[in-house]
Formats: C-alpha cells, sequence, structure tokens
C-alpha cells in the first residue's frame, strides 16, 4: 500500500514491519485527568472527579499494552488522554519522542496521522450518512491532497486489508452486522499509516463468536504493519491471548502491571487476584473446585477517593498502614510492578519504621479482634 502525503516522522511505510520492541514509542508520566465538579447557586468549584489519577507506563514499538480493571476505573479516559482527545490537568504523553501535551492546536493536528483509535461502539462511530468509502476516506480527505482515484485505490486496499468486499463501498453503516461495522472502523484508523492505536474495547459490543475474528485480524495487521497497541478491555481471557503486557486499573490507578504470563500466573495485588478469580475456566472441574475472591462493598466514588490505598475499602488483606499512606508502584520483581504494602520491606509511620512483618502481624490480630 501506497503511504499517504504525511510528514515522514509521523508514519512508517505501511507494509513495513516496524517493531522493535526494544524502544519506547509511548512514554506516559504522571498523568492526571480531573473533570471538575460545580455546586450551588454560583456553580462554584467544589471538587474533581479524578479519572486519571497519576499514571505512569510505557508502550514498546510492535507490543500490546492491554488495560483492564472494573468499569468505572478510568482505563477507557485513560486510553482518550493518551490521545489527547481530552485536554490533560497534568503530566506528559510522549509520542515517538514528541510531548503531545505541550503541542499547538496545529502540530497536534499535524501528529495525528501517526496515532488513531478504534471505538467501542462501531454502530455510534460511523457517521450512518456517509458511504463505507465516505467513512474509510475521511482521513485522507482531511490530510492529504490526493486526487480521487488515488483515494478510492487506497480505500479499496484497506477494505481487502481488513476483509471486506469491495463491492460494498457503496452501502451504508446500517446494512452491515457489528463485526463489519467494526472493520470499517479499523479501515479508517488504519488509513493515514498510524504507529500507535488505541483500541478502546473494540470487541465489548461485538457477538462472542464474531470477537475472536476482530482480536485475529487486529494480531495480523500488527504483525504486517508494525502497530503499537493500547488495548482496552473487560475480558480478561481475551487480554490474554492478544497482549504482550498488562496494566490493572483501580479508580484512577495503576495498580499493577507486569508481563502478561508473570500477571495471570502469579499476581501480586489483590485486586488483580480477585479479577483473575473471576475469570471462567473451560475446565469445568477447574471451574468448579477454583477459589474464588468475591469483594465487598463497592468502588468508592472519584471524587472522593479513601485516604491511603484507593482499595482498602475492599481489599482482604487490608492492614492499618494501608488506610494511613498511599503505596508506591515499585517493581517487586523483574518486570512486575504493583502498589501494595504487602510487598514493602520498609515503610515509614509517622517516626517509627514498620516492617512487612509487623504489617502481617497487624492484620491478623485485627482480624482475630473482630
Amino acid at each position: 500500500m501506497n503511504a499517504p502525503d504525511t510528514p515522514t516522522d509521523t508514519a512508517p511505510g505501511i507494509g513495513q514491519n516496524a517493531t522493535d520492541r526494544s524502544r519506547k514509542l509511548v512514554e506516559v508520566k504522571n498523568l492526571k485527568l480531573y473533570f471538575p465538579v460545580y455546586g450551588g447557586l454560583l456553580r462554584r468549584h467544589v471538587g474533581d472527579v479524578k479519572a486519571v489519577d497519576d499514571v505512569s507506563f510505557d508502550i514498546y514499538e510492535g507490543e500490546t499494552l492491554g488495560i483492564v480493571g472494573e468499569s468505572g476505573c478510568g482505563k477507557s479516559t485513560c486510553g482518550r488522554a493518551v490521545l489527547r482527545l481530552y485536554e490533560l490537568t497534568e503530566g506528559s504523553v510522549r509520542i515517538a519522542g514528541e510531548d503531545i501535551a505541550t503541542l499547538s492546536p496545529e502540530k497536534l493536528r499535524r501528529k495525528r496521522p501517526s496515532m488513531q483509535m478504534v471505538f467501542q461502539d462501531p454502530q455510534a462511530s460511523l457517521n450512518p450518512r456517509m458511504t463505507v468509502a465516505s467513512i474509510i476516506g475521511e482521513p485522507l480527505d482531511e490530510h492529504t491532497d490526493w486526487s480521487r482515484a488515488r483515494k478510492l485505490e487506497r480505500i479499496y486496499e484497506l477494505m481487502d486489508a481488513v476483509g471486506l468486499n469491495r463491492d460494498y463501498a457503496n452501502r451504508y453503516p446500517h446494512a452491515f452486522s457489528g463485526g463489519q461495522r467494526q472493520r470499517i472502523g479499523i479501515a479508517r484508523a488504519l488509513a493515514l499509516n498510524p504507529r500507535f492505536i488505541v483500541c478502546d474495547e473494540p470487541i465489548a459490543a461485538l457477538d462472542v463468536s464474531i470477537q475472536a475474528q476482530v482480536v485475529n485480524l487486529l494480531e495480523e495487521l500488527q504483525e504486517q504493519f508494525g502497530l503499537t497497541y493500547m488495548f482496552i478491555s473487560h475480558d480478561l481471557s481475551m487480554v490474554r491471548h492478544i497482549a504482550d503486557r498488562v496494566a490493572v486499573m483501580y479508580l484512577g490507578k495503576i495498580v499493577e502491571l507486569a508481563p502478561v504470563s508473570m500477571l495471570y500466573e502469579s499476581p501480586l495485588h489483590p485486586y488483580t487476584e480477585a479479577l483473575l478469580s473471576a475469570v471462567p475456566e473451560a475446565d469445568p472441574f477447574t471451574e468448579t473446585h477454583k477459589e474464588r475472591v468475591v469483594l465487598k462493598g463497592d468502588v468508592p466514588s472519584p471524587s472522593n477517593p479513601p485516604k491511603g490505598c484507593n482499595f482498602c475499602t475492599r481489599c482482604p488483606k487490608v492492614m492499618e498502614i494501608c488506610r494511613q499512606f498511599e503505596p508506591p508502584v515499585r517493581e517487586h520483581r523483574p518486570g512486575q510492578f504493583a502498589a501494595c504494602h504487602l510487598y514493602e520491606e520498609t515503610r515509614t509511620a509517622g517516626t517509627s519504621g514498620v516492617t512487612r512483618s509487623e504489617h502481617n502481624e497487624t492484620s491478623v490480630q485485627q482480624g482475630e479482634d473482630a
């Protein structure tokens, strides 16, 4: 496929496998995204909804970073913030070495071809009054000065790449199934040869029989075009299949980040353990006899998070220090990061040092007292 007339530093030519998993493509540092809350007759600023609260991670060239967590944890908002679809409250997002948080509107527009998004609901993300050819070709209209014939050739190439019949080019979105509409959205995202794509729950609105087809398509496109994905999903089984590393979010924060094999086989954070225990097993015997971790209580409000660890109100292993001090995100195993006091060798509480063994003794004693 021919590359569109975009700056050469924003996208490698499609068909060139630009995979290099030793180089950082996306660097997110201390990202915060707060939505203001107004109240009273004068509509004064009375607080903030901390949708994304001090999040940091890297995504390497050619890899897939999975983002998982409960509804409302901030994972979709984080994905949109990384693409600067929302204006950031604090922090930096560097894509290919350039901090998009500081770019002017015009420079950000020129950067858009290198970073795209596949949305959750394929029906809501497609204009019902536009044909397939118009939808896929819209990015080309905005960012290139190609002739009509060249645009049409490119549209046909993209339809071939995602498995759509060229005869469908003049049809409207309502004539397609959910899986076909999602393929149209993927083709639109590929139009300008992006290096980085945020997949915001791309299979959540699809039938189970179609989900695997879309995920397999994304993997094939990644291999063919050297793409880098941020894959957001509720489906932990599918994330295990497609992701290289997984970040677990809870109440706007990342509580664990690890390679997919380490996280699924030996999770560190109690919240991760609870999420994985809810994943159905294919083996009926294993499903019947596995230990299920049931969390009690509701997720706290992101406008009024608890003091200390955000998970302390629901954690089955909570200790007194968890209610007082927020745990830092630290590397407890090679490549496996977690924010949990259970794995801190020494923490300072007031003026006295508190060790991990003392934490556990305190937790056990509190359980006996209860």
